[in-house]
């Protein structure tokens, strides 16, 4: 019988001694040997592989990484690692100057003076599908692995930052549902009647949920030691802080968020979803750039799983859509007693699902949003009288091989069933593609809209909705075009303020970009939604 791989390591050894020096990569490689240690006390045979390692990728007969930068490399080995072991979990080991994000193309991008300047969407996403490498987000509409990324910090010098995630993973203890679900939620005030639906869809009420203004980002021990967080703020560039915006509008952004102030305050076991644009961006500290974001911030603060965007992300301003939803859906899973990774695949899974046919705004955040963490780690205990193997060999009794055994058989079940899920999402999904200049009814239609809200108008782009692969089960000819089906997405930005940067009371540059998603439906503009920049 074939060895038995549940998870699955993926690093860059000459990237990281090329940060970190040899002994740096000593210490890392110490404490990926204690995390596997501890994740057998725990039921899973984890490998640590090596992507650039030749004898190591000769077993899966595809070349060594030669390059930890290029992307077309990484997704092939990794691609061909995840064919013949099949692993539960894939653990990316580094930040992207170890193994690189994807460069999936944004569809909302048209030139850098755009009204979304984002070419890249960055992210994750590619790794867990089984599309071979490409850069359009259409090819990837279908995950079916559970992928996460543990990040040193890019550009470091000091290895010590990956040692102790390293350590906090290894040493990991779930908590009750109830204690999860106290949680604590911050929103832009501008954003209070979208965050007030999130928080109650998944936290079941809104009793906890706090607005900047008039609240500022100096929180409370008590608010910040909870376990769950949850952001619907701004975000900008290379910040460690995300912000908040009055509901009248004004062009104010205090900081919802900072950094600095939450350094040392946070508890371990804390899991975050956050909404705001570059959340999960993953920035060098540098002279210029000195504190190190929230993201690895609340890492080094022992929290378990941080799931955010690389990019700008959008959202209803008083509705719930995009980066609303995705976010939502991961939490959801957390509580529910997913691991993170597997949160994380059924969240990108149910987003595509629910927005089905996605909008181009949509494919953007599938692509965008990643997760930070170790995928294997299950926060949550969904009920008091489920006790985790680590739980019992940390009181003394003795974890028989068979309760391992039923534990892996029933997680390789989850997986298969995520699996088909995922390729059958990619066969039947219609996915949003480029397409030549809308009709002049549906340029007046949605021109109309715009008036009717006040705006001066800016790009309009247009999308033809197509399949995402080509199907190997024919639809019948009634279901794949009825005329009730949308055909095409329009997008018509705001030319106020077009894009432009504000500057946030923390220094952040935020922006402020507002559009208008009309679906088509033979030759007409049936439904318009108006979405705003996170």
């Amino acid at each position: 019988m074939a060895k038995t791989v549940d998870k699955v390591i993926l690093t860059n050894s000459s990237a990281i001694q090329a940060k970190y020096g040899v002994s740096g990569l000593r210490a890392i490689q110490a404490a990926v040997k204690a995390l596997i240690t501890a994740d057998k006390t725990r039921g899973l045979a984890t490998e640590l592989i090596l992507l650039d390692d030749r004898a190591d990728m000769a077993r899966f007969s595809v070349p060594p990484v030669s390059a930890a930068s290029n992307s077309k490399q990484n997704k092939d080995a990794v691609d061909a690692i995840y064919r013949k072991l099949a692993p539960d979990y894939l653990m990316l080991l580094g930040s992207i100057d170890v193994i690189p994000h994807q460069d999936l193309k944004n569809p909302l991008y048209t030139t850098p003076r755009g009204s979304d300047p984002d070419p890249i969407a960055w992210g994750d996403l590619p790794y867990a599908c089984e599309a071979p490498y490409s850069r359009n987000i259409h090819d990837f509409v279908g995950p079916t692995r559970v992928v996460g990324r543990l990040p040193d910090i890019t550009g470091g010098t000091d290895p010590e930052y990956l040692v102790s995630l390293l350590k906090t993973a290894a040493g990991y203890k779930p908590v009750g549902h109830q204690d999860f679900m106290d949680y604590f939620a911050v929103t832009a005030e501008i954003w209070q009647a979208s965050s007030k639906l999130s928080v109650t869809n998944t936290f079941g009420d809104a009793k906890s949920l706090e607005d900047v203004p008039p609240r500022n980002y100096k929180w409370k021990p008590s608010q910040l030691s909870r376990l769950a967080h949850f952001f619907n703020c701004h975000g900008a560039d290379r910040s460690s802080q995300f912000y908040g915006q009055p509901a009248s509008g004004a062009k104010k952004y205090p900081p919802s968020m900072d950094a600095g102030y939450v350094q040392g305050k946070i508890h371990e076991g804390t899991i975050v979803a956050a909404e705001c644009c570059y959340g999960g961006q993953l920035y060098a500290v540098t002279p210029a750039v000195p504190q190190m974001g929230l993201l690895n911030t609340y890492l080094s603060d022992k929290a378990y799983g941080f799931f955010a965007s690389t990019t700008i992300a959008y959202g209803p301003d008083k509705g719930n859509g995009q980066a609303d939803y995705i976010c939502q859906f991961f939490m959801k899973s957390v509580a529910a007693g997913a691991s993170i990774g597997r949160a994380a695949l059924q969240a990108r899974q149910q987003f595509v699902k629910t927005a089905s046919p996605p909008d181009p705004s949509d494919m953007k955040t599938l692509a965008q949003f990643n997760l930070y963490g170790d995928p294997s780690l299950t926060p949550v205990m969904v009920t008091q009288a489920y006790k985790s193997p680590l739980d019992l060999m940390t009181k003394g009794k003795a974890v028989g091989k068979s309760t391992f055994a039923a534990e892996r058989s029933e997680r390789k079940d989850r997986r298969r069933q995520l699996f088909t899920t995922g390729v059958h999402i990619a066969e039947t999904e219609i996915v949003p593609r480029r397409r030549g200049r809308a009709s002049s009814a549906v340029i007046r239609s949605l021109r109309g809209s715009a008036r009717e809200l006040g705006w001066e108008t800016g790009e309009l782009l247009s999308f033809r909705l197509l399949p995402a692969v080509q199907s190997k089960a024919r639809l019948p000819k009634s279901l794949s075009t009825p005329s009730e089906l949308p055909t095409a997405y329009h997008v018509l930005f705001s030319s106020t303020p077009k894009g432009a940067h504000n500057e946030g009371e923390g220094g952040g540059r935020v922006l402020s970009i507002v559009a208008l998603i009309g679906k088509e439906i033979d030759g007409k503009v049936v439904s318009v939604t108006e979405i705003h920049s996170r």
